[in-house]
């Protein structure tokens, strides 16, 4: 004991411990006391080293356990040997599961000493001497009954040695982790000594143990599961089957010797799920089963699985000839016909995972945002890409196959050395959480210790638990960014005129790369990447830091070809425009909005490339929610007034185009929010509605402006618009046809006949205007459904309607009536024609018998004369069973019938009259639940159809396979079958409940 531990001088020792970093200094003192007493405390150069630990107060608990064990000899080489020192005390300061290892083996600490490199000869001789075999046997057979125990104690003497130098900077990340991977190859070869022992007649056959994952790839932690597949065939003259049955027990006792618990404790998990078919397949195979199954059925994932395999115990020979014939399988899997899709898939099924998180989430170094997964599954997707006709890339190991990408142009340098030192210190922490315990654990501690411990052990004193996890979190960050790009950026330089001498991605290269994303036209793609990043332009630079993510993302969007193309007409479009490059380099989510409505959607697309500052709509919820109707009225009629006040050489036609600009750019709107699902089917059934009323309002407005300033005076009488059918019903699609009706009413003292050719010029103006040619998608004006049809006026006054409701009308015609909604025009005239047609359609005691026959028959004859010919009626969104037409004729002869006693039904809305008619009890809820998903789940078609053409369908694709899938990914389905399945049970439920109330069967 040195002066500074006296009695007197304890206020002294506790502040020095508080100073070394002793968190618990007052327990450290009383600690160190008690074993001077015992005449076993340390010297101050052996608490200076104490001191200089991740976890002072755990490395002295160790010591002082091992120190009374150990004797006098560990005393003296601790004062002798300062690496010695540095080396135990290392260990013990971060792994309390070694320091129970030296407490139960205190001859242990040897294997630390300096100028020892670790336990004499390889860890396979080791080993395979500690089960009691003989290394240099052909076929090695364990002798004892301890070899369990034996094999862990020298397992775990050898992992002491390797902490050693890991802790101390003498070994680095990934030497120690090949280390680590040879020893586990070492405690398969004794576990295969064990298994023979075990199972009589094991020369019967060959046995091969081929290490996969990180075991194969020569990268493994301290504690994971060994993953591995088995190949076994019988020796000359054995019975096939019955050398392949002996194979399998010595497999299984091969796993049981690694995983069992002894007091020892266990090894690790032998993990035998990545063989061919997985658990559901044999334990053991033939090599040429292996070939079997590889070349017929395997997926792109298995041959990603496969980039790691390695013989590492059994029959060498059996071993090399099964990477021999494998091998060459894995780098053909790039010529299959599913290769694309499978690479896809497995994209979205590693972004999946990342976006299906628990709580542990952001403390996951292996799964998590920015971890050690991301680094490792975009550089095997490169390999398997790339690999197939460049050789120089099919190393196992991924920092090694990261250095070979980026020395072959495939990944940038600077993005290469980012993400190994990225990947370096991920796997560094997660070896210092795994020692700890010696558990099997990929989550950074939660706790103030765990955290104090990790950033002491990586050298950071200042702030250890601060400094470590912000340097962390910017790892994690510069992983994620990387990954992201990592697949895209190299495509740039394979046609961008960059300056400097960093490698390039060949033409080809970057073919095959576009077409793994999913790219069906990659020369199209390159040349459009060219086109967005030639030159030296603010600009140029400005794409080619944008377009690396953006071809990724276009990538998950249902057609990146479009979807590129589209991004290009844009920014030729806005290329000059100061805010847009900015806006989307500064906007993370307008990049990616973009994106995907480009790569989903025509329809959307076409608009903005009319009105390509719509993109600025992007940005956020709030500015792609739908304008409410009354601020659309506002701002179209404040622009009707300004061009009749204005003047101008055509003050309609100008009008008229201000209105149109105003219509596409809210059609944009909300065909942006439906694609994001920020809106439901109601909602986009009312702004629809909403905008092409206001279009048609304005549309009229101009229309009479023009007729007054033609004929000098004011018009001579009133005109109001009826919206009917999906428009009355507040229920229009994208490419819905505004139905309307024409009505007006002479002015007092008004010539009759002058006031109906001025009404009838109106109208006539109104179409035109909306038909003229423009850049926005039509809007059809559609008067059809007026009394007479096509036979009848155009318009009509007040008066002849009623003479005719009164006289000639049809059910039909009071059945179409009930979606008419007179809401444009004037005000007075609106509200007449609803009294007028109100007991129309709403008759007093409802319709009779023999109208609901006639209602039952048109619908049947409907339903066999206006499907088109050839098609699958299934399919068919409106008019087949269970479609659209099915679910509002229910709706509509509820209301013919039962209207006049229900308030709630009278009403132009499918769904709101089906929830009157439950409340009224008229019709059962879990009918009105059926009705109203088919309706939804038809115009939720329809209106994805639109979206993805550009053009109105009725009927589901069945033949176009990317019109198809492209559907079913913008309604959210997996693939096309789900939706389909979806859509006709649905429609098929629908159907039961139509046969059943609308046409009265059983």
């Amino acid at each position: 004991m040195t002066e500074s531990w006296t009695s007197d001088r304890r206020p002294s020792l506790a502040g020095r411990l508080a100073r070394l970093g002793f968190t618990h200094a007052a327990r450290a003192e009383r600690l160190l006391a008690e074993a001077e007493r015992d005449g076993a405390g340390p010297g101050d150069a052996l608490l200076d080293a104490l001191g200089g630990t991740a976890d002072p107060d755990l490395a002295l608990d160790g010591l002082l356990r091992l120190l009374p064990a150990a004797g006098g000899e560990l005393r003296a080489v601790l004062a002798a040997e300062p690496g010695t020192r540095e080396r135990l005390t290392a260990v013990l300061g971060v792994s309390a599961a070694l320091g129970d290892h030296l407490a139960r083996h205190p001859d242990h600490w040897r294997v630390l000493r300096d100028g020892v490199a670790g336990p004499l000869g390889s860890p396979r001789a080791d080993l395979l001497a500690a089960v009691g075999a003989d290394p240099a046997a052909p076929e090695p057979v364990a002798l004892g009954e301890d070899a369990l125990v034996a094999l862990r104690v020298a397992y775990r003497r050898r992992l002491l040695a390797l902490a050693g130098r890991d802790l101390i900077g003498a070994a680095d990340v990934a030497e120690v982790a090949a280390e680590l991977a040879d020893l586990a190859a070492a405690a398969l070869e004794a576990g295969l000594a064990v298994a023979r022992a075990e199972v009589p007649g094991h020369e019967a056959c060959r046995l091969a143990v081929i290490g996969m994952g990180k075991c194969g790839g020569r990268e493994l932690n301290y504690v994971s599961d060994v993953d591995v597949v088995f190949v076994a065939e019988a020796r000359d003259g054995q019975d096939e089957d019955a050398a392949l049955r002996t194979a399998t027990r010595l497999a299984s006792a091969m796993m049981r010797a690694c995983s069992a618990t002894t007091e020892e404790g266990a090894l690790w998990e032998v993990d035998a799920a990545l063989r061919p078919e997985g658990r559901s397949g044999p334990l053991v195979r033939t090599l040429a089963s292996h070939r079997a199954y590889y070349e017929r059925w395997a997926k792109t994932w298995e041959f990603q699985a496969l980039l790691k395999a390695r013989p590492v115990a059994g029959d060498a020979d059996l071993g090399a000839r099964y990477l021999d014939t494998i091998t060459p399988i894995v780098w053909k899997a790039g010529e299959g016909e599913g290769f694309v899709e499978d690479v896809q898939d497995m994209r979205r099924r590693v972004e999946a995972d990342l976006n299906q998180r628990t709580a542990d989430s952001e403390r996951q170094l292996k799964l998590g945002p920015g971890g050690l997964r991301d680094v490792e599954f975009a550089v095997q997707l490169l390999q398997l890409v790339h690999g197939r006709a460049d050789e120089t890339l099919r190393s196992p190991t991924t920092l090694d196959a990261l250095a070979d990408l980026s020395r072959g142009g495939y990944v940038a340098r600077d993005d290469a050395a980012a993400l190994a030192s990225a990947y370096r210190f991920l796997r560094r922490v997660e070896h210092l959480v795994q020692l700890h315990r010696l558990r099997r654990t990929h989550l950074v501690p939660d706790d103030e210790a765990g955290l104090r411990r990790l950033g002491r052990a990586l050298g950071l004193r200042t702030d250890p638990v601060g400094e470590f996890t912000a340097l962390w979190r910017r790892h994690a960050r510069e992983v994620r960014r990387i990954h992201e790009k990592l697949f895209y950026r190299p495509l740039l330089r394979a046609v961008a005129r960059l300056p400097g001498e960093e490698a390039r991605l060949t033409p080809e290269a970057a073919r095959v790369r576009l077409e793994a994303l999913g790219y069906a036209d990659p020369a199209g793609a390159l040349r459009h990447i060219e086109a967005l990043t030639a030159g030296v332009s603010r600009r140029a630079a400005i794409q080619r830091t944008l377009l690396p993510v953006m071809l990724g993302w276009f990538a998950d969007a249902p057609d990146p070809d479009a979807g590129l193309l589209g991004f290009r007409q844009v920014s030729d479009a806005l290329g000059t425009t100061p805010w847009y490059l900015r806006l989307l380099r500064d906007e993370v989510t307008v990049a990616e909005r973009m994106a995907w409505v480009l790569g989903s959607s025509r329809y959307a697309t076409d608009l903005l490339l009319r009105a390509p500052e719509a993109v600025a709509l992007l940005g956020s919820d709030t500015g792609l929610a739908p304008r409410p109707q009354e601020a659309l009225r506002t701002e179209a009629l404040a622009a009707v007034r300004r061009h009749r006040e204005g003047g101008g050489d055509r003050p309609a036609e100008e009008a008229a185009s201000v209105v149109r600009a105003l219509r596409r750019r809210e059609l944009f709107r909300v065909a942006v929010a439906d694609l994001l699902g920020l809106v439901d089917v109601r909602e986009v059934g009312e702004a629809l509605t909403g905008i092409s009323a206001v279009t048609v309002e304005a549309a009229l407005q101009v229309a009479i402006n023009k007729i007054e300033m033609e004929s000098r005076g004011p018009l001579p009488t009133r005109v109001a618009v009826v919206a009917m059918g999906r428009f009355g019903g507040h229920e229009l699609g994208y490419g819905s046809d505004a139905d309307v009706m024409f009505v007006h009413d002479p002015l007092p003292g008004a010539d009759e006949r002058a006031a109906g050719r001025a009404a009838h010029a109106v109208a006539e103006e109104l179409r035109r205007l909306l038909a003229l040619p423009a850049p926005d998608p039509p809007l059809v004006i559609d008067p059809n459904l007026r009394p007479e049809g096509r036979q009848g006026p155009l318009v009509r006054t007040l008066a002849s309607y009623a003479a005719y409701y009164a006289r000639w009308s049809e059910p039909w015609e009071a059945q179409a009536l009930l979606r008419a909604d007179p809401m444009i025009g004037d005000p007075g005239l609106c509200e007449r024609f609803r009294a007028l047609i109100d007991p129309v359609r709403w008759p007093e005691d409802g319709i009779g018998e023999d109208a609901v026959r006639q209602i039952r028959r048109l619908k049947a004859r409907m339903e066999s004369e206006r499907l088109p010919r050839g098609v699958e009626r299934r399919l068919h969104t409106k008019l087949g069973p269970g479609g659209l037409a099915d679910v509002e004729w229910v709706a509509q002869l509820l209301q013919l019938r039962y209207a006049h006693e229900v308030p709630a039904l009278r009403t132009t809305r499918t769904l709101d009259a089906l929830d009157a008619a439950v409340k009224a009890r008229l019709l059962d809820a879990e009918d009105a639940e059926i009705l109203a998903e088919a309706w939804c789940m038809a115009t939720r078609v329809r209106g994805a159809l639109m979206l993805v053409r550009g053009r109105a369908s009725d009927l589901l694709p069945t033949e176009h396979h990317r019109e198809r899938s492209s559907v079913a990914r913008v309604l959210g389905y997996p693939g096309t079958g789900d939706l389909l399945e979806d859509y006709r049970r649905h429609a098929r439920r629908a159907r039961t409940v139509v046969d059943r109330v609308f046409y009265g069967a059983e």
